[in-house]
């Protein structure tokens, strides 16, 4: 008996489809970009405070490729595109999921003209890509102080370092 795709299948999202969708969601859209690279507690406090803000919350992804220019090691990204799309459709506080190839998310951002422009507490709001665009045309722009302090690079290095043997 074949069983039925799971839901969050609905909200990923091709970037060629994503300026449409988003037309769909309601207002105000949220929208925050990211590697979502290994999914941790510090992720979904994030995102769920995003999705506080407004309505809908929109993430794009860096693709695979974008990633690794970022230079956050050879080995990144640990999870593939694909998987980090799909866990953060999975989540309750996530609308839509799209990705990009590009170093910056500025096209996506463009696509879907959010009333609301998010990333994390390392960013100063004016450093934001986007942040411009966002406020020309009437948008907020916030920098979420992080509640709790997670880094996936530091998951990796404390995994790294820990002694199998001893588990």
């Amino acid at each position: 008996m074949p069983y039925p795709r799971p839901d969050f299948e609905a909200k990923l999202c091709s970037p060629q489809e994503f300026a449409a969708r988003c037309k769909t969601l309601p207002r105000p859209r949220v929208f925050t970009n990211g590697c979502f690279d290994i999914l941790h507690r510090g992720h979904v406090t994030y995102l769920a405070q995003a999705r506080a803000l407004g309505a809908a919350l929109v993430v794009a992804v860096n693709s695979d490729a974008s990633v690794r220019r970022l230079g956050k090691g050879a080995e990144r990204p640990i999870n593939p595109l694909e998987d980090r799309v799909s866990i953060l459709a999975a989540l309750g506080s996530v609308d839509l999921v799209t990705w990009f190839d590009e170093d910056t998310p500025l096209q996506r951002i463009l696509d879907a003209r959010p009333e609301i422009l998010v990333k994390g507490g390392d960013w100063a709001p004016d450093a934001i890509v986007g942040a411009d665009r966002v406020r020309g045309w009437g948008g907020e722009v916030h920098a979420i102080p992080f509640d709790v302090e997670r880094s996936t690079s530091s998951l990796i290095e404390r995994i790294r370092n820990t002694d199998i043997s001893r588990a």
